[in-house]
C-alpha cells in the first residue's frame, strides 16, 4: 500500500482535529487576555462547529467543480489564514469570527481529503489507508488538551494557533508534491436551495446541541435554535426529493451497505464523542486532577488507536465487516463503560491498560466503518457520499457531548448538589449503552458484505442465495 497520500492527508487532518479541542485548556487565558468570559467564549468554540456544519454540504461539489487536490490546499490556507487571525483576535467578536473562518478551512480539509484517499487508493488497500487516515480523528482530540494547556501555561495562549502556520505551510508542500491530481468526473450544477436548507439544518442540529450542552446562552436559544435545523432538515428532505441533482444526494442511503455504515457510526460516536468532554471533568471535578495530569492520562487512548494499524488490514480480511463491526462495536462499548468504573482508588495502571485498549477497539471500528462506506459506492459517487459522512459525523459528536452534558445537569438537579463523581458513572453507562445499538445496525449484512474492500472470502459464500 502507498502510504505518502494518507499521512500527507493525515497531517493536514491532525492539525484540524487538534485544533478543535486545544482551545477548551486555554479558555480562561483567552477570555481574559482580549477582555470577556469563560462562558463568553464558548461561543467560539460553537462558531467553529457552526461554520463545519454550513460548508461540508458543499465541499463534493466543490471539489469535483475546481479538483479535490486544489480544494484540499485551499482548506489549509483558509485554515492557517484563521489561525493567524485567532492568534491576533483583541475581542469577542474578532475571535468568533475568526474560528469561523478555521471552520470553513476545516469544513473542506476533512471531506475532500478523504474524498483524496478514496479516489487515488484501489479498493482491497482502502481498509490499510483508512487505518492511517481515521488516527488524526481519534488523537487529535484526546492530545490537543495536554498541549493546549502546555503552551497557555509555559508561552501563552497564541502559540495554540500560531502553530499552525509552520504544519499548513509543510501541508500544502507535501500535498502539491505528493498527492495525485484527482480527475473529475462529474460536472453538477449547484444547488443553492440544497446548499442553504442543509446549512440551517446541521448548523442549526449542531448549534442547538452545544448551546443546549454547554449553556454559553438561555436554554430556550438552543432549544429553539434546534427546533429551526430540524425543520430545515424536513424541508430540505423534501426539496432533495425534487430536484434531479441535489446537494447531498440522500437517496445513497438506500444502498444497505452505505446506511449501515452511517447509521452505525453515528451512533457509536455519540458515546465517543463524549468521551473527551466526561473523562478530563471526571478526572479533574472527581479526583481532584489538574487539566495536565488529567490530559496526561487520556492521551493513552491515543496510543491504543496507533497501535490499532497495525493488525487492521489482517483483522478485517480474516473476519469481515459483518463480524468485526458487529462485534467490535459491541466490545468497544464495553470499554466506554468501564470508565464508569473508575475511581480516586483505582490505580493507575489499570486505567492506563484499559484506556489503552479502548482506544484501539474505538480505532479499529472507525476505521471499519469508514472503508465499508464506500465498498459499495461508484467513483463518481464518492463526492457525494463523503459530506453526508461528514455531516453525520459532526452531528453524533455534536450530539454525544450533548447528551453526556444533559445527563450531568439532570443528575445534579436530582440530587441537589454540586457534580459528583456518580453523576460521571451514570454518564458513562448510558452513553455506552447508545453506542452499543451500532452492532444492530451490522447485523442485517450479509457475511461477504464489502468483501471488495475488506478481502474476506466467508466459506459459505457460494450457499448464499441471490437476490
Amino acid at each position: 500500500m502507498n502510504r505518502v497520500v494518507p499521512l500527507v492527508l493525515a497531517v493536514a487532518l491532525f492539525m484540524e482535529n487538534m485544533d478543535s479541542t486545544v482551545i477548551a485548556t486555554s479558555l480562561p487565558a483567552i477570555a481574559a487576555d482580549i477582555g470577556t468570559s469563560p462562558i463568553a467564549l464558548k461561543l467560539a468554540l460553537t462558531a467553529y462547529l457552526v461554520s463545519l456544519a454550513v460548508f461540508i454540504p458543499v465541499s463534493g461539489w466543490m471539489a469535483d467543480r475546481f479538483g479535490a487536490k486544489n480544494v484540499f490546499r485551499a482548506a489549509i490556507v483558509v485554515f492557517v489564514l484563521g489561525s493567524i487571525a485567532c492568534a491576533v483576535s483583541g475581542s469577542l467578536l474578532a475571535f468568533v469570527v475568526a474560528r469561523f473562518l478555521q471552520g470553513i478551512g476545516g469544513a473542506m480539509m476533512t471531506p475532500v481529503g478523504r474524498l483524496v484517499l478514496v479516489r487515488s487508493t484501489p479498493r482491497n488497500e482502502l481498509v490499510g489507508a483508512m487505518a492511517w487516515l481515521t488516527m488524526p480523528a481519534l488523537i487529535g482530540p484526546l492530545i490537543g488538551p495536554p498541549v493546549g494547556g502546555f503552551l497557555t501555561t509555559y508561552f501563552s495562549w497564541h502559540w495554540i494557533f500560531l502553530i499552525n502556520v509552520p504544519i499548513g505551510i509543510i501541508g500544502i508542500i507535501v500535498a502539491t508534491r505528493y498527492l495525485p491530481s484527482i480527475e473529475t468526473l462529474v460536472q453538477r450544477p449547484l444547488d443553492v436551495p440544497g446548499f442553504f436548507l442543509s446549512g440551517i439544518a446541521a448548523s442549526g442540529i449542531v448549534f442547538g446541541l452545544s448551546v443546549v450542552s454547554l449553556p454559553a446562552l438561555p436554554t430556550w436559544v438552543g432549544l429553539a435554535t434546534l427546533a429551526t435545523g430540524i425543520v430545515s432538515a424536513a424541508l430540505y428532505l423534501f426539496h432533495a426529493r425534487r430536484t434531479a441533482e441535489p446537494l447531498l444526494a440522500l437517496n445513497l442511503l438506500d444502498n444497505q451497505i452505505f446506511r449501515a455504515a452511517i447509521v452505525g457510526g453515528s451512533l457509536f460516536r455519540i458515546g465517543v464523542g463524549a468521551i473527551p468532554f466526561l473523562l478530563p471533568l471526571m478526572f479533574q471535578i472527581g479526583f481532584g486532577l489538574t487539566p495536565f495530569q488529567s490530559g496526561m492520562i487520556t492521551f493513552v487512548s491515543a496510543l491504543g488507536a496507533m497501535s490499532m494499524k497495525l493488525v487492521t488490514k489482517w483483522f478485517y480480511r480474516k473476519t469481515g465487516f459483518r463480524n468485526s463491526l458487529m462485534y467490535g462495536s459491541f466490545v468497544a462499548a464495553i470499554f466506554v463503560a468501564i470508565n464508569g468504573f473508575f475511581t480516586p482508588e483505582t490505580p493507575y495502571w489499570i486505567m492506563i491498560l484499559l484506556l489503552l485498549a479502548g482506544g484501539f477497539f474505538r480505532s479499529l471500528f472507525f476505521t471499519g466503518t469508514n472503508a465499508l462506506a464506500y465498498a459499495d459506492i461508484p467513483n463518481e459517487q464518492t463526492s457525494q457520499a463523503t459530506p453526508i459522512s461528514s455531516v453525520a459525523q459532526q452531528i453524533s459528536i455534536a450530539l454525544g457531548v450533548a447528551v453526556a452534558g444533559g445527563l450531568l445537569e439532570v443528575t445534579t438537579k436530582i440530587h441537589g448538589g454540586p457534580l459528583q463523581l456518580s453523576d460521571f458513572h451514570i454518564a458513562f453507562f448510558v452513553v455506552a449503552a447508545i453506542s452499543g445499538l451500532a452492532c444492530l445496525s451490522f447485523r442485517t449484512l450479509g457475511p461477504d458484505a464489502g468483501s471488495e474492500v475488506s478481502g474476506h472470502r466467508p466459506l459459505m459464500k457460494a450457499a448464499t442465495p441471490a437476490e
